[in-house]
């Protein structure tokens, strides 16, 4: 691959790791799914989704929680290119989430430090719809205390 090629594939990807959060964050979030290859892996600290569908499922429950509000950051993104199919990447993501009251859908809600903070390591593939998860593992390094109820 020529320099071009391969700055055209990390683009794509970075591109895909910002989709990811846009829909995530705005309340889209069954979508994340179409962003993933049909035979795709997302993993967790104790989560492992196997295939497009069980990602969809999952999701399709994340997004029925509208008083969530999250922002999800990724920084340090480094994408390699493998291949002119295929490209693997790390980067950090910080999770900012806050859980209103039922009922309240208010704007801006009050700042708390980040739910969690660690390593993404995504690979990608090249398809006829173009540039997709192939696999999401999410690692964090750092997490905030959990609340006592």
């Amino acid at each position: 691959m020529d320099e071009l090629d391969r700055t055209l594939v990390e683009r794509s990807c970075e591109r895909l790791i910002m989709e990811y959060c846009r829909l995530v964050d705005f309340g889209e979030a069954a979508a994340v799914a179409d962003l993933f290859t049909e035979d795709a892996q997302w993993r967790g600290t104790d989560l492992l989704l196997d295939g497009r569908e069980e990602i969809r499922a999952w999701f399709v429950k994340r997004e029925g929680i509208a008083r969530r509000v999250s922002r999800h950051v990724f920084t340090n993104v480094m994408v390699d290119a493998v291949s002119p199919s295929e490209a693997t990447s790390i980067s950090y993501m910080i999770n900012f989430r806050h859980d209103r009251e039922e009922g309240d859908d208010s704007l801006p809600v009050v700042m708390e430090e980040p739910k969690w903070l660690g390593d993404v390591r995504d690979t990608f593939r090249r398809t006829e719809a173009g540039w997709r998860f192939s696999s999401r593992t999410v690692e964090p390094a750092f997490m905030r205390r959990r609340k006592q109820r």
